[in-house]
C-alpha cells in the first residue's frame, strides 16, 4: 500500500492504460484539465513524449474533438477526452448528449461509442459563473451515459481503468481541490466496477450521501461532529449512473436521517434526486426530514466570500446535521 496524491494516482491510471492498450488515445490540451496545476503538467508531459502518437492537443474546439472522438470509438479506437473545465462541455452539447449517448440505442446495438469525456468541475476559487458550473444532473438526465465522480486517489485511479474499458460513453467528473488529496493505493490496484458506492465512514446516527469533493468535506465535518456524539456514516455513490441505490438505502434504514451533499445547484440537482428516490422507497424508514446541502440557485460569482457563501461549506454541512438530528 502508497499513499499517493489524487492526481499523482489519475496520472499513473493513464500511463498503465496507455501502455496496455493500444487503441487507447488522449485527447487534450497537453494535459491542462486532466492535471489541472503547471507543476502536474510537467508529469503529464513524460506520457506525452513516451507515446507521441496516441496524445494529440487538438486546436480549441470542443464540438470538432469531441465528434472526432466518438466517431473514432465508433471506429473501434478508446479515446479519452480533456473537456478541462466542465462548463466547456457545453460547446459540445450536441456531441455528448445527442450523438454519443444515443448512438447504441438507436442502432440497436450495432454501434458502440466507447469513449471517455473527462470534466472538472465545481467551485475551485474565483472561476465565476463560466468555469465553476457542475453538470452532473444535466448530464444523469440523458440516458445513454455512464457517470462517475471520484474522490479519493484509489477511487480515481480504479474508475478510469473501467471508464476507459467500458464500451459505454462515459463523463468522468473530477474536482480540481481533489488534486492534492492524499491516500492509500495499493500496489496492484484492480479497476473498480461502476455502481458500487463505498461506505467513506461508519456511523450509526445520521447517513450522509455525498459525491466528489463533498465526500472530502463530510469526512471532516463528520470528525468534528463525532466530538459532539454525532456518528455520521458517509457513503460514496462513486457513480451515480449506474447508482448503487441498495448500498443508500441499507444505510438509511440503518440510521432513519439522511442529509445528501453535492455541488451541483440546489433545484434540480443531484443531492435533489438521491432525495427522491429514497423518499420514494423508504419514506416510512426516516425518523426526521431529509436535508439537501448544495450550491445555491445563482450563477456562481467570481467574488470569493460570495461564492463561499453560495457553496456547500463544511459550516452548511454541519449545520444540515444537527438540524436533522434535533
Amino acid at each position: 500500500m502508497r499513499q499517493m496524491a489524487y492526481f499523482e494516482a489519475k496520472l499513473e491510471a493513464l500511463r498503465e492504460i496507455i501502455s496496455a492498450d493500444e487503441s487507447v488515445h488522449f485527447i487534450s490540451d497537453i494535459g491542462t484539465g486532466f492535471l489541472g496545476l503547471s507543476e502536474h503538467r510537467v508529469r503529464f508531459g513524460e506520457i506525452a513524449r513516451d507515446f507521441p502518437d496516441r496524445v494529440i492537443a487538438p486546436p480549441i474546439s470542443e464540438l470538432a474533438f469531441c465528434g472526432l472522438a466518438i466517431g473514432a470509438a465508433m471506429s473501434g479506437l478508446r479515446p479519452v477526452v480533456d473537456l478541462i473545465t466542465a462548463s466547456f462541455a457545453f460547446e459540445a452539447w450536441p456531441q455528448i448528449i445527442n450523438e454519443a449517448a444515443n448512438a447504441r440505442y438507436m442502432s440497436g446495438g450495432q454501434t458502440q461509442a466507447p469513449v471517455v469525456f473527462h470534466l472538472l468541475h465545481g467551485l475551485r476559487g474565483a472561476g465565476a459563473a463560466q468555469h465553476s458550473q457542475s453538470p452532473q444532473a444535466m448530464l444523469w438526465n440523458c440516458p445513454g451515459l455512464e457517470i462517475v465522480l471520484p474522490a479519493s486517489p484509489r477511487d480515481v485511479k480504479g474508475l478510469l481503468k473501467t471508464a476507459v474499458a467500458s464500451n459505454n460513453p462515459t463523463v468522468f467528473i473530477d474536482h480540481v481541490l481533489l488534486f492534492e488529496c492524499m491516500g492509500d493505493v495499493s500496489e496492484n490496484d484492480a479497476a473498480i466496477p461502476f455502481g458500487q458506492a463505498e461506505i467513506k465512514r461508519k456511523g450509526a446516527d445520521v447517513t450522509v450521501v455525498a459525491t466528489s469533493y463533498m465526500v472530502q468535506r463530510s469526512l471532516a465535518v463528520a470528525e468534528q461532529l463525532a466530538k459532539e456524539g454525532i456518528d455520521v456514516e458517509v457513503v460514496d455513490p462513486r457513480t451515480i449512473v449506474p447508482l448503487d441505490f441498495a448500498t443508500i438505502m441499507a444505510s438509511v434504514e440503518k440510521t432513519g436521517r439522511v442529509v445528501v451533499v453535492d455541488e451541483c445547484h440546489m433545484s434540480c440537482g443531484v443531492a435533489a434526486e438521491i432525495v427522491a428516490r429514497i423518499a420514494e422507497s423508504g419514506f416510512d424508514k426516516l425518523k426526521a426530514p431529509m436535508r439537501r446541502v448544495a450550491t445555491l440557485d445563482v450563477p456562481v460569482p467570481y467574488s470569493p466570500p460570495l461564492e463561499d457563501f453560495i457553496s456547500p461549506t463544511e459550516a452548511r454541512i454541519a449545520q444540515a446535521i444537527r438540524a436533522t438530528m434535533n
